[in-house]
């Protein structure tokens, strides 16, 4: 009944009903690990992060940041292509274009599948922005 917020507690936030929730949640997560990111993320205004200049800032977190990043992205690339194969086998349809299937998930880079780069944070901060509209 305290009422305030604890320092390091987490708050839950609402499903956001994206396809993507989960890395989503886990990428910011990762990111506000990382002080001189999250001191940006505070003092950002929408515009700022909307325009991507706040992706930029993603060359300047620390390695282990970025390390972890790497690995969401990969897990999230692989959750994808469990979906397409899925799909797939559902419809039992060969001569699909897997490259074409990955275009439509437009909150990550399909092309580079390994790294985590500025681009990708741009992507899913875009991707989320267009469904907020």
């Amino acid at each position: 009944k305290g009422g305030g917020h604890v320092e390091g507690e987490k708050i839950e936030n609402p499903d956001t009903g994206l396809y993507y929730d989960e890395y989503l949640r886990q990428v910011i997560d990762v990111l506000e690990t990382d002080k001189h990111f999250r001191e940006k993320l505070q003092t950002a205004d929408i515009e700022e992060i909307k325009s991507g200049k706040l992706s930029k800032e993603l060359d300047l977190v620390s390695h282990h940041v970025r390390t972890r990043l790497d690995e969401l992205k990969r897990q999230e690339v692989a959750r994808l292509r469990m979906l397409i194969k899925a799909k797939m086998d559902s419809v039992q349809d060969t001569g699909i274009d897997h490259q074409a299937l990955l275009k439509q998930f437009e909150h990550l880079n399909h092309q580079n599948p390994d790294t985590f780069e500025p681009k990708d944070l741009d992507m899913l901060i875009k991707a989320v922005s267009a469904r907020y509209k």
